[in-house]
């Protein structure tokens, strides 16, 4: 398979490596094409977020990389943007200064009307924010994080969906809820429905596992199955924080492509046009 990635991280935001580090171990890795995706809540940001003052030197960064080893290697410059109600929805139309190749979005905070919480957050504070804020109903606080996914989908504008049940990350260690339950299916089942209409890809996002959060990929094996059933094309990342892990748990994230019955991953080339390719 050609090898590509387009989730990773910079010390931009909260990566460990620079981006020409980034290129360089994705170079002897012998990937083909590389995103580069520091997060971004343009024109917010959190303590993990790129500056909103950095963005344009942070392209400014990628590009150059990206013609440095252009004759290895293929960078495309992306962000990876969070959806907050009423603050920062990632769509190309808010990041038009900074053209970007592409946009991933994602959902990490649960924002309610008295605050918000991570929801990838580390297990004690994925706890407290539910006790805090749904009156400790993981129910409802998954709810919700379902439904600003959808919300994303439809608001937003971008090519790969971040990791679309990261509310899962913790609840191997919390116990919070139990995913073979038919309210959850029924959250899983409609926001794969509001997916489709927009044509996204998802990724199937093997951070988790590097960072031993969780010894599985997200989407889980039955989201993916429900993806499947709908036709969502989906890609391999590594949500990549340092050049070590870019590839980190590849053949479990196409293993468990092949489990929920894809043939193929989708990809975007050098001219940001999504292809296919088998799955070996």
């Amino acid at each position: 398979m050609l090898k590509t990635n387009y989730h990773s991280h910079t010390d931009f935001c909260d990566g460990n490596d620079s981006a020409e580090e980034m290129v360089k171990a994705a170079i002897e890795k012998h990937f083909e094409i590389l995103g580069i995706s520091s997060h971004s809540m343009f024109p917010f940001a959190g303590e993990w977020h790129i500056a909103p003052r950095e963005h344009v030197n942070y392209v400014n960064t990628v590009r150059s990389a990206a013609k440095k080893y252009e004759d290895k290697i293929t960078v495309l410059c992306g962000f990876e943007a969070d959806y907050v109600a009423g603050f920062s929805t990632p769509s190309m139309e808010n990041y038009l200064k900074f053209k970007p190749d592409y946009l991933i979005g994602s959902v990490h905070y649960i924002v309610t009307k008295d605050g918000n919480f991570g929801a990838d957050d580390s297990a004690e504070n994925l706890k407290n924010g539910i006790e805090m804020f749904f009156n400790g109903n993981a129910k409802a606080a998954v709810c919700e994080y379902f439904a600003l996914q959808r919300e994303m989908l439809r608001k937003g504008n971008f090519a790969i969906w971040g990791h679309p049940d990261v509310i899962r990350k913790r609840n191997g260690v919390l116990h919070l809820f139990d995913e073979n339950e038919s309210w959850y299916r029924k959250e899983l089942t409609a926001t794969a429905d509001e997916a489709k209409k927009t044509g996204v890809i998802a990724e199937i996002n093997t951070g988790a596992i590097s960072r031993h959060a969780m010894d599985d990929v997200y989407p889980s094996a039955e989201f993916l199955k429900i993806m499947n059933d709908r036709g969502i094309p989906v890609t391999l990342s590594s949500d990549a924080h340092k050049g070590a892990d870019l590839d980190c748990a590849f053949d479990r994230a196409a293993a468990a492509a092949k489990k929920a019955g894809y043939s193929e991953t989708a990809y975007l080339d050098a001219g940001l046009k999504i292809k296919f390719q088998k799955i070996d």
